[in-house]
């Protein structure tokens, strides 16, 4: 075919002009760093970018905008619609600009990676890692003052209980509750008002011999206006207690008579304990409940519990009414275990029993002698401690 002039150049100019279109977009697309066909946005400051897979320190990450999402918040997803990962244009000192529909709606900036959940984490390598939920982890709370025991004021400890928590006798039987106070300091003044024999209701109330068949609890007497009338005792608590003070409760020894007096069944012991609890606290002291502690018990060469259900009513009724529990019950249990108590000789504890059972129970496998008294005070103590009860900020 013979050449004519000007005819090669057209043809070329013809083809070569949409290939040099081509090369500019991709030119452009390449000095992002980035593809995609909303790399249009204008320049514009905004705060560096974290690093990011694949792009070096103080580029900018690519924002993660969805067009088609109205709310800024919910619209980062890492691809547009058409699967191609979104840009932003870069400031001339190679920061991103943030388009404006990734702006928060009450018109402050926003860092990027400030999105939610696993996606904020996506965007900043260097954030905390998520939890496998996919949520972000928990901030952690500030680490508890310690506190000053030198500056702690002077409470009161009130004490309501049974015969293993009472004063007792000398030399025996001896309750916990009458040689608590020496591991405490002299800012601590004890007031133990627990009482041998008594079930929590012949404790609080004025109780009759009669059962109810209604209620299948005995009787209360009453007052002129049909309240259960209070043992003096109680009352005695109700006048003194004060802001700061504590009020220990151990029960559900002689609650299990069958008989009246002091017969108690589980529902009304937990009520009467809710009852001494919220009173307590509407005199802005802290309340806490002591599962009763166990007699000697064994089952061959191993000690066991002896309370029965009035060991889990304790402490169900702790979770009802937000009150700690020191299980007294178990630690007692562990307590005839470690010292090797079972089985009894003789099978069961006497005036007469001798060695480190003989010396540890009073006449009986129930009551304490002094000795003891002294260690189930140390179980309270321990208790006290490792439930993290102000109280425990007093002991010695």
């Amino acid at each position: 075919m013979p050449y004519r002039a000007g005819s090669w150049s057209t043809e070329f100019a013809r083809c070569a002009a949409p290939l040099a279109r081509h090369v500019a977009l991709a030119a452009a697309v390449l000095a992002l760093g980035c593809a995609g066909p909303d790399a249009a946005s204008p320049p514009a400051s905004a705060s560096t970018a974290p690093e990011s897979s694949g792009s070096p320190r103080g580029t900018a990450a690519p924002s993660h905008s969805n067009p088609n999402a109205a709310d800024p918040d919910v619209a980062n997803t890492a691809s547009n619609s058409n699967g191609a990962p979104n840009a932003t244009a870069p400031s001339p000192g190679g920061e991103a600009a943030p388009n404006a529909a990734e702006l928060p709606l009450d018109g402050t900036n926003s860092e990027p990676g400030a999105g939610s959940g696993d996606e904020a984490a996506a965007e900043d390598p260097e954030a905390s890692p998520a939890d496998p939920d996919g949520t972000t982890p928990p901030v952690e709370p500030p680490a508890a003052v310690p506190v000053n025991p030198a500056e702690l004021p002077p409470v009161t400890l009130w004490i309501a209980g049974d015969s293993t928590v009472a004063n007792g006798q000398t030399p025996c039987p001896r309750g916990w509750g009458g040689v608590i106070g020496a591991r405490l300091d002299e800012r601590v003044r004890v007031n133990n008002a627990a009482v041998g024999g008594r079930s929590v209701h012949t404790w609080l109330y004025e109780v009759g011999q009669e059962l109810d068949d209604a209620t299948g609890e005995c009787t209360l007497a009453t007052d002129a206006s049909g309240a259960p009338r209070l043992q003096a005792r109680w009352q005695t608590m109700l006048d003194g207690m004060k802001p700061g003070d504590y009020l220990l409760i151990q029960f559900g020894i002689n609650d299990g008579d069958p008989n009246c007096d002091r017969h108690v069944g589980i529902g009304a012991f937990q009520t009467a304990y809710g009852m001494m609890a919220e009173a307590a606290k509407a005199r802005g002291a802290q309340p806490v409940f002591l599962t009763p502690v166990s007699s000697i018990a064994c089952s061959g060469n191993t000690a066991r519990g002896s309370r029965g259900g009035f060991v889990p009513a304790t402490i169900e009724a702790g979770a009802e009414f937000d009150v700690p529990v020191i299980d007294l019950h178990a630690l007692s249990v562990e307590l005839y275990q470690e010292r090797g108590f079972c089985p009894v000789a003789g099978g069961d504890v006497s005036a007469t029993t001798t060695g480190p059972v003989g010396d540890f129970f009073c006449d009986d496998h129930t009551h304490f002698s002094p000795t003891g008294a002294i260690e189930i005070a140390a179980l309270v103590a321990r208790g006290l401690q490792s439930q993290g009860i102000g109280l425990a900020a007093y002991l010695k």
